[in-house]
C-alpha cells in the first residue's frame, strides 16, 4: 500500500501581502462588528470617534480635552467638536478645572455609562456567538494571537507618540 503524498504546503505570503491581509482582516472585522451593533438601536447611534472618546473618559474621569486629543491621536479642535456634541446630547459633562479655570475636565453622564455598558454587553455577546461557530483550533489560534495583537497596537501607539 502506497502512502498518500503529504498535502502541498502553501507558500508563506510575501511580507507586504501578509501585512495587507492582516490589516484588511482587522478593519473588516471591526466594520462588521460596528454594523451588527448598530442594527436594532433605539437611540441615535454614536460614531466611532464618539465611542472612543466616551470610553477614554470612562477609563480616565476628569481627563482634559487636550490630553484626550493626544491620547486619541486627534486634533484638539476635532475633540472639542466631539465634546460639544456629546455635552449637547447629554453624554458628557464638562466641568471647569479648579486648578486652572481655563481648562475643562470631562466626566460621563449616567446615561453614557449605561450606554457603554449596554454596548459592551451586546458586543461581547455578538463576538462570543461568532466564536462559538468556529472550530476549537481556530478559537485557540485567536486566543493565542491576542498578546501579539496587543503588542502590535502598543508599537503603533508608541510610534504615533514620538515627536
Amino acid at each position: 500500500m502506497e502512502a498518500e503524498p503529504a498535502p502541498a504546503r502553501q507558500p508563506a505570503p510575501e511580507p507586504d501581502a501578509y501585512a495587507e491581509e492582516l490589516a484588511d482582516a482587522l478593519v473588516g472585522l471591526q466594520r462588521l462588528i460596528r454594523r451588527r451593533l448598530r442594527a436594532g438601536l433605539t437611540v441615535t447611534r454614536l460614531r466611532g470617534a464618539e465611542v472612543e472618546l466616551l470610553r477614554l473618559v470612562e477609563s480616565r474621569p476628569g481627563i482634559g480635552v487636550t490630553e484626550a486629543a493626544k491620547e486619541l491621536h486627534l486634533a484638539g479642535n476635532s475633540v472639542s467638536t466631539l465634546v460639544n456634541q456629546l455635552v449637547r446630547d447629554g453624554q458628557l459633562v464638562r466641568q471647569t478645572d479648579p486648578a486652572d479655570r481655563r481648562a475643562a475636565r470631562l466626566l460621563l453622564t449616567e446615561a453614557a455609562g449605561a450606554r457603554l455598558r449596554d454596548w459592551r454587553t451586546r458586543r461581547a455577546a455578538l463576538v462570543r456567538d461568532q466564536l462559538d461557530r468556529l472550530e476549537q483550533s481556530d478559537r485557540d489560534a485567536l486566543r493565542a494571537a491576542i498578546p501579539a495583537l496587543r503588542g502590535l497596537t502598543e508599537n503603533l501607539r508608541e510610534e504615533a507618540d514620538r515627536p
